[in-house]
């Protein structure tokens, strides 16, 4: 960020007030874009895929978990959480999964306990990795960690505050969901 402000000549104070403004400019629909079908009537199952990695914000002991879903066949993320890695934290999750997709929709995850006690069974599959049902967002998940430096493993860089944490997952996923449309 300072080798920012000498190359463009402004001062730290005013970069990032800047991109608070435009982080909290972002939609909160993360930009998801609906499945377009052919004129003919298609009937299909929706199908998300969730998952959750970990970060941390100031310091390793401070973990956030940062949960994710994604529309399995658009691949758009459609929601994420940071949070703890409890129950609450996908009760969040689920909260802010558009309600089609939480009245219709089949939900592949991980088999980490905490998903049972949120999404309904009768939508739930709890996927082991060998059968490749979470390919999607464990691969979006890799991109992530790549494309936000402050999710790189072993960095020098990372969020001093949750909210710039947020913020800049946000601007990532909104990123990547308009590029996917």
């Amino acid at each position: 960020m300072r080798g920012i402000c000498r190359a463009v000549g402004v001062r730290l104070k005013w970069l990032l007030g800047f991109l608070l403004t435009g982080v909290e400019g972002l939609p909160d629909h993360l930009s998801v874009q609906p499945v377009m079908g052919h004129q003919d009537v298609m009937i299909q199952r929706l199908e998300v895929e969730a998952d959750e990695m970990a970060s941390f914000v100031h310091k390793k002991v401070n973990k956030q978990w940062i949960w994710i879903a994604m529309d399995a066949k658009t691949r758009q993320v459609m929601a994420f959480h940071v949070g703890d890695r409890s129950r609450k934290s996908a009760k969040r999750l689920w909260a802010k999964i558009p309600r089609a997709y939480r009245q219709h929709a089949m939900f592949d995850t991980d088999q980490y306990v905490v998903y049972t006690g949120v999404i309904p069974a009768a939508q739930h599959r709890a996927i082991s990795k060998l059968a490749r049902k979470t390919n999607h967002i464990e691969r979006f998940n890799n991109t992530l960690r790549q494309r936000v430096s402050r999710l790189v493993r072993e960095t020098l860089s990372f969020s001093k505050k949750l909210s710039n944490h947020i913020g800049a997952i946000k601007f990532f996923i909104c990123d990547y969901n308009l590029t996917r449309a």
